[in-house]
Formats: C-alpha cells, structure tokens, sequence
C-alpha cells in the first residue's frame, strides 16, 4: 500500500509541479488568471528566496517532496534543479546545471515583469 502511495504522489507532483512551472511562465497571457499568475509567482520567488535563505537559493518545497518521494521509490543522482531533472527525465539530455538555472531564473523573472506590466498597467477606454 505504501508504495502505491508513493506512486500516486510521484505522479502527482509530476502533473502539478509541471502544470505550475508552465503557468508561472504563460498564465499572464490570459487576462482572466493574471492575478493569480502573479501571486504564484511572487510565491515561487519567495520559496527561492525567503526560504532559500535557510534552506539554500532557489530552494522549492514542491521540489523538496517530489525528492523525498523519489527516493523512497529509490531515485538516485538527482539534480538539484527540477527543470534539468524534467529535462533529463524528458529528453535524456544531461544539460549544465549553471545554464538550466541561469535560464530558469532569467524565463521566471521575464515572466514576472511580463505580469506585473499586464496587472497593473492602466487600462485603456
């Protein structure tokens, strides 16, 4: 029974963390979620930050759990970024994990001015 939860929780955290990442990047494109794009966002960057300041920059407890989880299901050798681990897991490619953060950084602050301009620009009659 255990490892069936795992699974589900493995799977889970496959969808959702996923889901999160490409909303953090897209969901200010649709007027309808860019607050909530937005406020995803400014968490992502506190658990980066606020957190990553116990915890170690850029750290994420969605990525925190999902590890717990893989290792349970015995995952080894993981990266510590969950993007170079989706991209490995995706394409097999083993990228430098300075170029996947510098990249992950850069799209999610990108994303970020990108929401703050379409939330709070004055809106046009």
């Amino acid at each position: 029974m255990k490892d069936v939860a795992l699974h589900l929780a493995n799977y889970f955290f496959y969808f959702f963390h996923t889901v999160l990442i490409v909303f953090n990047l897209l969901g200010w494109l649709y007027p309808r979620t860019r607050k909530l794009n937005l406020i995803s966002l400014l968490a992502t960057f506190g658990s980066w930050g606020l957190l990553g300041f116990w915890k170690g920059w850029g750290y994420c407890f969605l990525t925190d759990w999902h590890y717990q989880v893989l290792r349970a299901l015995g995952e080894k050798g993981m990266p510590s970024s969950y993007i170079a681990f989706l991209i490995e897991k995706i394409t097999g490619l083993s990228l430098d994990p300075e170029l996947v953060n510098t990249l992950t950084v850069s799209l999610a602050l990108l994303a970020l001015v990108f929401s703050v301009w379409v939330n709070f620009r004055k809106k046009r009659r």
